[in-house]
């Protein structure tokens, strides 16, 4: 059995799915702290007619000190979700596939989710679904390990039954490759491809989120990724 493990992004790129689909399980890494700086679990890239589009989920983080990812509040003040589905329909109203995810997108930016973590997830669980990604998903904080890397890779392998470990080639220099080899777990490295689709105004921007990729492509996303 193939575990990996991811931080729970915000409409996360495609490499994202990539490391989903090549597993059996994917951890999402809710209980780990939540970064002070620049994060994409709060942001992502997408695209309309002047170039790159950011949209960023503001937080509450002021005065909060230390918090993991699953404690992070959205901060609602201001209209900023109302903002980003009116850029979103402005930039992708003639993409092909748009219509199919509009009912979506106008109930999750309306829904007013009290923590980050469910905002993403729902969104996670979406992009999954229409490219057609059956990897279980489960949360770090379900498997009640407290335990920090090195050694948490492991014990999430452990816990799981894993065989294998699924990771970016960019994580070796974090892994403890020998606690890998005594837990008898098999480390994997892999390094995804960006993939490259039809995409509208102008030349192609690369790993972008994967809401780019699927209201361009729609049903040929799951193709897309799977050749990656």
């Amino acid at each position: 059995m193939i575990v990996s493990a991811y931080q729970p992004y915000f409409a996360p790129f495609p490499g994202f799915f990539v490391k989903a689909l090549r597993s059996d399980i994917l951890v999402l890494m809710d209980a780990v702290q939540f970064p002070q700086g620049t994060t994409w679990l709060t942001r992502n890239r997408f695209k309309n007619d002047q170039g790159t589009l950011w949209m960023t989920i503001p937080v509450w983080k002021k005065g909060l000190g230390l918090q993991k990812i699953n404690e992070v509040s959205i901060c609602h003040e201001g209209g900023r979700a109302r903002k980003h589905l009116l850029s979103l329909k402005t930039a992708y109203a003639k993409a092909p596939f748009f219509e199919d995810h509009l009912a979506f997108l106008e109930e999750v930016f309306s829904a007013k989710f009290e923590n980050l973590i469910e905002l993403n997830i729902r969104i996670i669980r979406h992009l999954m679904e229409c490219m057609q990604i059956t990897t279980r998903l489960l949360l770090l904080s379900e498997l009640g390990i407290e335990t920090q890397e090195p050694r948490l890779s492991v014990e999430i392998c452990k816990e799981l039954g894993a065989s294998h470990f699924l990771a970016q080639a960019g994580a070796k220099k974090y892994l403890d490759k020998q606690a890998f080899q005594e837990a008898g777990i098999e480390l994997k490295f892999f390094t995804p491809r960006p993939p490259v689709y039809p995409q509208l105004w102008g030349p192609f921007i690369s790993n972008l989120s994967a809401f780019d990729l699927v209201f361009n492509c729609g049903p040929k996303a799951h193709a897309i990724i799977k050749e990656l």
